[in-house]
């Protein structure tokens, strides 16, 4: 029987707008609902450098430039959109049963994107998500804790840190 049941996920784009940006990478997280993991896939996503260069540009970048020139250094390497998400729906196939929920912080910024680039993908999640933004809103503000995670905007280390706020988050329940 396949264990997973939340499939955390975290895109990198050139930026936030679905219609006019594009994913650079992707991770993904199988876990079960005790937040332990089962699997992982990773992957560079191709995206044409005209498109690279005008839209990776502002403030956001140039505060975050290193990781900027390492995603702009690593696109030579990336795979076409449709690859990646026919390897996302193996991954799924391998590592889920009927029920996928999407997990992440702010994930419904990311799922824009699946919906656009990946539309097969999309019609496997569930309409519902585990969101742990909408943990931090609450106890930042209701309970006055925060987590601090690294903000280093790579995909594989912003699912990691995303699951280690969660875990947190859930110690407050015991």
């Amino acid at each position: 029987m396949k264990k997973a049941k939340l499939l955390w996920v975290d895109l990198e784009m050139t930026g936030l707008e679905p219609a006019k940006d594009k994913i650079l990478e992707v991770a993904a997280i199988a876990t079960d609902m005790q937040l332990n993991e089962i699997a992982k896939y990773e992957a560079i996503v191709k995206v044409d450098e005209k498109l690279i260069k005008s839209r990776m540009v502002g403030d956001f970048w140039e505060k975050n430039s290193q990781t900027r020139d390492a995603l702009i250094a690593q696109n030579a390497n990336g795979k076409p959109v449709k690859e990646v998400e026919k390897e996302l729906l193996d991954f799924i196939d391998q590592n889920f049963g009927k029920t996928i929920y999407l997990a992440g912080n702010s994930i419904h910024q990311d799922r824009k994107f699946i919906e656009r680039e990946m539309p097969e993908l999309d019609k496997k999640l569930h309409y519902r998500m585990l969101d742990v933004s909408a943990w931090k809103i609450y106890f930042e503000n209701a309970l006055n804790k925060k987590f601090t995670k690294p903000e280093n905007h790579r995909a594989l280390d912003d699912i990691n840190g995303s699951i280690e706020e969660l875990k947190w988050y859930l110690t407050f329940l015991k």
